[in-house]
């Protein structure tokens, strides 16, 4: 059963995958044309002003990057976070109370989108091209995972002291309890990380005069609204897929026992 379980999770991932992949080259590739094309502006003023000049060569077009590799890397990348929700699936099951089967596959997407993506999303929004210093880029990353790998221990812990509380208390206090601990401990967590700004400012000449504007307040808007909406869509079809699917295997391994 476990493997009907991840296989049935592949096959979400990979409808979650095309999903996203259509959203991002219909919505977001144009937003991040835009942030490309502004860090090309960038490199050129500030080699005026350096005298230098740059004669590096993309491997592959930005076409290519665009349609081909980014569809190749999301479509993967979902059908990974599938067998990661049907993994934390078969763990789950027969260990949170009485949910029904069904219930239980969306309820894991959900609290995968909250403690691999929203939660950590809070601290360190998405950013597209030309925002983030490539001296930091390492120390970015590294404090990007340590939020999300704390936020999903958090959430693990608090829905396992929650089931072990639910003896003394009712369901609903216990859920309060647990939502309070949970975003106390990820507010001190938030506050021990640095923080990064690193949005680009106007480039100025010797005299003071603005070669080129800072990064685009509308830009870097979209791109962080269409981020969430991306996830947003990814997790929804992975729970909307996923949870049918796995309820029928769930139920059906059941009835065979029987």
């Amino acid at each position: 059963m476990i493997s009907r379980l991840i296989g049935r999770g592949l096959l979400a991932g990979a409808a979650a995958g095309l999903c996203i992949y259509v959203f991002t080259i219909t919505v977001v590739e144009p937003v991040i044309n835009r942030a490309i094309a502004y860090e090309s502006a960038r490199d050129e003023a500030l080699s005026t002003l350096t005298h230098s000049h740059d004669e590096g060569s993309e491997i592959f077009s930005r076409t290519f990057q665009g349609y081909v590799g980014s569809g190749v890397a999301v479509v993967l990348y979902a059908m990974a976070m599938g067998a990661l929700v049907a993994v934390a699936y078969v763990v789950a099951t027969g260990r949170v109370g009485t949910l029904r089967a069904r219930t239980l596959g969306l309820l894991i997407p959900l609290f995968g989108f909250l403690g691999m993506y929203a939660v950590p999303y809070a601290k360190y929004p998405a950013n597209p091209p030309a925002i983030g210093n490539p001296d930091t880029i390492r120390e970015r990353g590294a404090d990007f995972l340590i939020m999300m790998a704390v936020s999903c221990l958090l959430l693990f812990l608090a829905v396992y002291v929650g089931q072990k509380l639910r003896a003394r208390m009712s369901t609903w206090n216990v859920s309060i309890l647990m939502g309070i601990a949970y975003l106390g401990l990820i507010a001190i967590v938030m506050v021990v990380l640095p923080n990064f700004h690193e949005t680009p400012g106007p480039v100025l000449d010797a005299q003071g005069k603005i070669l080129l504007g800072g990064f685009p307040a509308d830009v870097l808007a979209q791109f962080r609204v269409y981020s969430i909406a991306n996830q947003v869509i990814l997790w929804s079809v992975l729970g909307l897929v996923f949870a049918p699917l796995a309820a029928k295997v769930v139920e059906g391994g059941r009835s065979e026992l029987v």
